[in-house]
């Protein structure tokens, strides 16, 4: 019950700010609140959240958010013309967001089980 994308072209500092938001709630609670986040960020994210809930094959009132992470993708490197012939370097950051659900009665258990 995974999704991700390889490589969305936004900083991974702004994207963690909504996977955070989501990790560990339900999967359709996570559905609402990125559907009325203003991030630019939050309908990849929501269209990701949809496409594994998709995989996993069961409803999404079923379902918990457990990991989603933001890691460094590849940087685009771009060049900005200066003064006196010189250039300036552009970084463009991209992203791989990845998501993964699991049952609610799995995600309890093992929280039971940390605290033990």
């Amino acid at each position: 019950m995974k999704a991700s994308i390889p490589n969305y072209r936004q900083a991974p500092r702004k994207v963690r700010l909504i996977t955070d938001l989501v990790k560990g709630k339900p999967a359709n609670v996570a559905q609402a609140l990125l559907t009325r986040l203003i991030k630019r960020g939050a309908l990849p994210v929501k269209k990701l959240l949809d496409s594994a809930v998709a995989n996993a094959g069961i409803p999404a009132n079923e379902l918990v958010v457990k990991d989603a992470t933001v890691d460094k993708g590849v940087v685009i490197k771009r060049w900005m013309p200066r003064a006196m012939g010189r250039a300036f370097p552009i970084h463009k950051h991209t992203s791989k967001i990845s998501i993964v659900l699991a049952k609610k009665e799995e995600a309890k258990k093992k929280v039971k089980a940390e605290v033990k």
